[in-house]
């Protein structure tokens, strides 16, 4: 399965969330997400040491559906900016996958 490409705005000091449908290498059936976990993080850029993650949950295995989410209390953090991100999944027997990865645009609140 190839990585998809997409590039999100998450807004300061609000909750945030986005739902992807994981597919198989022919890009139209969904991916079977059972026996798997997943995990998400944000950097300022690729090499940066300090990161912000994403919750990430499954919202229907069989359909390939996953969420990311932050709570406001998190997004209040982030400074205004671009970010980059990306989500791996990993099988039961360990194969880690990145099926994610794009950039994000942090834009400021006014009323935090």
């Amino acid at each position: 399965m190839a990585a998809i490409s997409l590039n999100l705005t998450i807004e300061q000091g609000a909750d945030f969330e986005v739902e992807f449908t994981i597919t198989n290498d022919d890009n139209e059936t969904p991916l079977n997400l059972t026996g798997y976990t997943a995990a998400s993080v944000l950097r300022k850029h690729y090499g940066a040491s300090n990161s912000t993650a994403f919750v990430v949950t499954f919202v229907n295995r069989l359909a390939g559906i996953i969420k990311l989410t932050m709570p406001r209390a998190s997004t209040s953090t982030l400074k205004e900016g671009r970010y980059v991100y990306d989500v791996v999944i990993t099988s039961s027997n360990n194969l880690a996958t990145r099926v994610v990865q794009g950039s994000v645009l942090v834009t400021p609140g006014v009323t935090l």
